[in-house]
């Protein structure tokens, strides 16, 4: 098997021994690979003549994109390891269709430089976007910081190209915005984490790009008074709110102590501390008055204005210029430094509805310390869409108390109607909760659709299917 595909790919890109090193480990360091190859494809053809070698020898091929996942999406032994990192051309940027053809293997910093270029912006974006490849985001239907204005990754493709099981390529690469010609394909392998298909490119959605931001931090007293923010801002700025990040007074501490220079975003400590960020696309929004006063800004602040003269808020700053929107940013994208920085935790990204957040935080904080009473937690959510990253942290590493804090994470989600994965995807370290939670007849369907479009179980086996090892 070696021997063929070093005769499709050439030796080079057949990685075996310690030239795998760079794909052994995940970021998380949690999850390990042990794959026969790395294989390093350039093409869908080469792609598609790797899934026919390891279709005719019965072995798994786990594709790899960033490898910055945290559900252990990548890990395996005993497989072939497909990297999509040569698949990077940036095939066409259309700025009057404003799509952008890509290979999977485009690194997302990379399409957002592109688009830059053209004064358009691909809109999603997370803290990995300098190693996460579009591949990846696709696999996963990763979501980020922009989902509230712009969706998750599903969103904002318009196109596929895959590779099945069995080595066959699956053309969807239109740019239409409306095909009610059968199934949506498409939608099914987004998300999928490469067990149904090996995606090689996509045509993605670009967006005009914002002329002006107005971005602020803003301290409120409570949860529900942070939604009656986000619904007022986007009443008055015709929903043009792009991030609403919830930051507690536990992420900011935790902020100061991981983060060499951090400061903290007000003089006074508050507990329910807010991101929010407006983007201006009219030029009347965004361009200077006489002044020098940009009028997105202006409205940001007087609506913040008006709201600390009436109690609605407690405290606010209105970024001046880029450099303190920046740290406001780089405040939040830390978030992931911060959680993993202590051992042992439990890691959970669950969504539930906008209203429901504060009841699922009280209630796993309560439930927390009936399993563990000096257990600590950490949280930082997107606000604006119900997702929360929820990371307990236990007082010993035991298997079984990790498994209950887990399972009792679930249930609340379950009372509250949400869901235990929102943007991570499934990957390994959520298969329990698939079994426990997911409906048994959506279990049933979606192991149907397994068996038939993959039916020797080659595709990124162990992953997302509790129980199809």
């Amino acid at each position: 098997m070696i021997e063929d595909l070093q005769s499709l790919l050439g030796d080079q890109f057949v990685l075996t021994g310690e030239d795998r090193a760079k794909w052994l480990t995940d970021w998380t360091g949690g999850y390990s690979a042990d794959p026969v190859a790395v294989l390093r494809p350039a093409n869908t053809a080469e792609v598609a003549g790797i899934m026919t070698i390891a279709t005719a020898n019965n072995c798994p091929v786990v594709p790899v994109s960033g490898n910055t996942g945290l559900t252990g999406g990548t890990s395996g032994e005993g497989m072939l390891m497909l990297s999509l990192d040569r698949m990077n051309a940036i095939e066409e940027i259309d700025p009057k269709g404003r799509t952008a053809t890509v290979g999977a293997g485009v690194i997302l910093s990379a399409l957002h430089d592109a688009a830059d270029a053209e004064d358009m912006i691909f809109p999603l974006t997370f803290g990995a976007r300098g190693s996460a490849m579009i591949g990846g985001v696709l696999a996963t239907n990763a979501g980020g910081s922009n989902v509230l204005r712009y969706g998750n990754t599903r969103d904002l493709c318009l196109g596929l190209e895959v590779v099945t099981a069995d080595g066959r390529i699956m053309d969807l690469m239109g740019k239409l915005h409306k095909d009610n010609s059968g199934l949506n394909l498409k939608h099914m392998l987004i998300g999928s984490e490469g067990t149904l298909g090996i995606i090689t490119r996509a045509v993605m959605k670009l967006h005009p790009k914002p002329l002006a931001y107005a971005t602020a931090m803003v301290a409120v007293p409570s949860l529900p008074d942070a939604l009656t923010l986000l619904n007022r801002v986007q009443a008055e700025t015709s929903n043009a709110v792009e991030a609403f990040e919830f930051m507690p007074r536990s992420f900011i501490a935790g902020h100061l102590a991981c983060i060499p220079g951090a400061r903290a975003p007000f003089e006074d400590q508050y507990d329910v501390n807010i991101l929010i960020e407006i983007g201006a696309i009219a030029p009347r929004d965004a361009t200077p008055d006489a002044s020098g006063a940009i009028p997105v800004q202006e409205l940001l602040t007087d609506i913040l204005g008006n709201m600390l003269e009436d109690g609605s808020l407690l405290d606010a700053v209105v970024a001046q210029n880029e450099s303190q929107r920046e740290e406001m940013w780089a405040r939040r994208e830390s978030a992931a430094e911060i959680a993993f920085h202590k051992r042992p935790y439990v890691d959970t990204d669950v969504a539930v509805a906008l209203t429901d957040v504060e009841a699922f935080l009280s209630e796993g904080a309560r439930r927390l310390a009936d399993l563990d009473p000096e257990a600590t937690d950490f949280v930082v959510a997107h606000l604006g869409d119900g997702n929360i990253h929820y990371t307990a942290y236990p007082t010993r590493d035991d298997p079984q108390l990790k498994d209950a804090i887990r399972e009792m994470v679930e249930d609340v989600v379950v009372e509250l109607r949400g869901s235990f994965s929102a943007e991570h995807g499934v990957g390994k370290s959520k298969l329990g909760s698939m079994a426990r939670r997911k409906n048994p007849t959506a279990l049933a369907t979606m192991g149907a659709i397994k068996a038939a479009l993959d039916p020797q179980g080659l595709l990124n086996p162990g992953k997302v299917f509790p129980g199809a090892d």
